[in-house]
């Protein structure tokens, strides 16, 4: 079953779980939305309204209230030293529909069911801020921008592990070599790639936390 309903000055044809962007909604995230204006009922037997369908309600949950990409607005008069520049973003609602109600039936609250998909992106996400990184990734060691990185590359370092292996004499050899002028020292390289290893947070984000929330951490 499908239905088309208009809100915003707009038409939209939706079917149960299916997830809309609108004009915004007054609500928050989590309410549940009616919409009464419904032009059609389609299913085994579709139903016009005229102009809405008497008793047909769509339902839906709020999911998020946002906004839509900025858009420019630029004027210019010729030969008048005249310009104008104005920026715009319109603000919108997400709304997961949860179900459409004919014969004067009102909406239960009952939110939607999320679809799979979404749910393994929930926990691809989780798993993700829980911690889990490519060793691979030199960049996330203090210290080590773009330009070093590519020259530890093409020495062959490319992992967490080879740093954090590193002795005095490992140092002062790389030190020498790629002309770090001290730096893999100074900013303890050896030191954050063992943390990495271990799990714990990169000191570049943490130093940003930190500078953020003005509090030491």
């Amino acid at each position: 079953m499908f239905a088309v309903i208009k809100t915003g000055g707009k038409q939209y044809t939706v079917a149960a779980n299916d997830v809309i962007t609108i004009e915004r909604l007054e609500g928050e995230a989590g309410d549940i939305i009616a919409f009464t204006e419904v032009l059609m009922i389609g299913g085994d037997k579709a139903v016009v309204g005229a102009p809405f369908v008497a008793g047909a309600t769509v339902a839906g949950e709020l999911v998020e209230q946002a906004r839509g990409p900025k858009v420019i607005s630029f004027k210019k008069r010729r030969r008048q030293n005249s310009k104008r520049k104005k920026g715009h973003r319109q603000h919108l609602s997400l709304v997961r529909i949860t179900e459409i109600l004919t014969g004067g039936k009102k909406p239960s609250g009952a939110k939607a069911a999320k679809p799979a998909v979404a749910a393994a992106a929930v926990a691809v996400a989780a798993a993700a801020s829980a911690g889990a990184r490519d060793e691979s990734n030199l960049s996330l060691i203090a210290g080590i921008g773009p330009t070093i990185e590519k020259k530890l590359r093409a020495a062959g370092i490319t992992t967490w592990s080879m740093i954090a292996g590193w002795d005095a004499a490992a140092l002062a050899k790389w030190d020498e070599e790629l002309a770090l002028r001290g730096r893999a020292t100074r900013e303890e390289w050896v030191e954050q790639a063992k943390e990495l290893l271990a799990g714990k947070p990169p000191r570049a984000k943490a130093d940003q936390a930190e500078l953020a929330s003005g509090k030491d951490l």
